[in-house]
């Protein structure tokens, strides 16, 4: 699951970034077959990303709430509390792509405040990325999703707990294939002992991989505090979904999805930006194909593709409506994707970043950012070349 805003981001990285924007897939996570019943079932029931088996093809309705497809695109208590909570289940080995990782639930209250080495994280991050460079999409769109579901009213949600390590999380729609990178990045959180907390981990493994696929540079602190249990996860259907039916409808949703978090029409164009990466897995989200031809490559190409071709409708084999460019019918874009040029305010901000790919870069950045912090306080500054 490798390339991939799944707007999921839009999912923008779905099936794999970026929270729906799309990203290439890696195999799926098993449960490693050494596990016993009591302790697959013990991991279960702690929240432990230990899927059975590999994921069905997903369609209709279920495929729809992934915007995301970009990749196929919280608080912790007293530190008594917290060590009183934290356990290992070292007994929960995962296949992750081609390697296992231990899914551990281990995350001191602590984590973070004294840790140091988030270069040499980063470094790690980025050559995960370089030896595969279809699992940066993904990771756009775990750290899109991730932080994606917070909400302004309520104060819910967002990056600030690491919650999408829970099966709970991953199970919800929009997050279909997103356990793989969960997996990619255990071996990392191993590395450095609980150090840097999950929620740190998977936003700065955002935005390493934006970095690395030739994005902008996106601001990062620390000082995330991972939840200790599943019951911080917040309702399924916070993501955006990729087709509401109508052009009116689905413009519609997209800012009652973003408004929620504090978006307004431009930060939600930018944002869909990150579909410039990764591809739908038409057995993750039930869409098909990268939204450009470069889908591991970070640039306003979305915008300008988007704009460029001639875009007509195609049925994938789940049965979920999405279009293909008229041309080589090689290229996807979805219902959410087509809105940007046909409701007049999201038109005037693609028209302006398909020809302008400074801004759209600076733009992005800022609003990437925004999106990673969402609902988090005290962060730290960090410095990271």
């Amino acid at each position: 699951m490798a390339t991939t805003l799944s707007m999921t981001m839009i999912s923008f990285v779905r099936d794999g970034l970026p929270s729906s924007l799309g990203t290439t897939v890696a195999p799926p996570c098993r449960a490693a077959s050494h596990l016993t019943p009591r302790a697959f079932a013990t991991a279960r029931r702690q929240g432990l990303a230990v899927p059975r088996a590999a994921p069905v093809a997903r369609s209709n309705e279920a495929s729809k709430q992934t915007y995301n497809d970009a990749g196929d695109h919280r608080h912790g208590g007293s530190e008594a509390m917290s060590h009183r909570r934290s356990f290992l289940f070292s007994s929960a080995a995962v296949l992750a792509g081609t390697g296992s990782a231990l899914f551990s639930q281990v995350g001191s209250a602590k984590a973070g405040e004294q840790f140091d080495k988030y270069q040499d994280v980063k470094e790690d991050i980025k050559a995960l990325i370089k030896a595969d460079m279809d699992k940066g999409p993904t990771l756009v769109r775990l750290a899109w999703h991730s932080s994606g579901t917070y909400d302004k009213m309520s104060k819910t949600g967002g990056s600030g707990l690491g919650t999408i390590r829970f099966q709970d999380e991953l199970a919800h729609g929009a997050n279909a294939g997103l356990s793989t990178a969960v997996g990619w990045l255990e071996p990392i959180y191993a590395k450095y002992n609980g150090g840097i907390s999950y929620a740190d981990l998977y936003t700065l493994a955002g935005v390493t991989a934006i970095e690395t696929l030739g994005g902008p540079k996106v601001g990062w602190r620390a000082g995330r505090l991972d939840a200790m249990d599943p019951s911080a996860v917040t309702p399924d259907g916070r993501l955006p979904a990729a087709d509401k039916g109508s052009p009116e409808d689905t413009a519609k949703h997209l800012r009652s999805i973003f408004g929620r978090m504090g978006f307004n029409d431009q930060e939600i164009v930018a944002l869909a930006g990150a579909h410039a990466l990764g591809r739908g897995h038409v057995n993750y989200s039930g869409y098909d194909g990268p939204w450009t031809f470069t889908p591991t490559r970070f640039n306003n190409a979305y915008f300008d593709l988007l704009l460029r071709l001639e875009w007509v409708p195609q049925t994938t084999k789940a049965g979920n409506a999405q279009f293909t460019d008229e041309k080589t019918k090689t290229l996807m874009m979805l219902p959410s994707d087509l809105v940007l040029i046909q409701d007049p305010s999201f038109k005037k901000f693609t028209e302006m970043y398909a020809t302008d790919n400074a801004k759209f870069l600076k733009d992005f950045s800022k609003a990437f950012q925004k999106l990673e912090e969402l609902g988090t306080s005290n962060l730290k500054s960090v410095t990271l070349p």
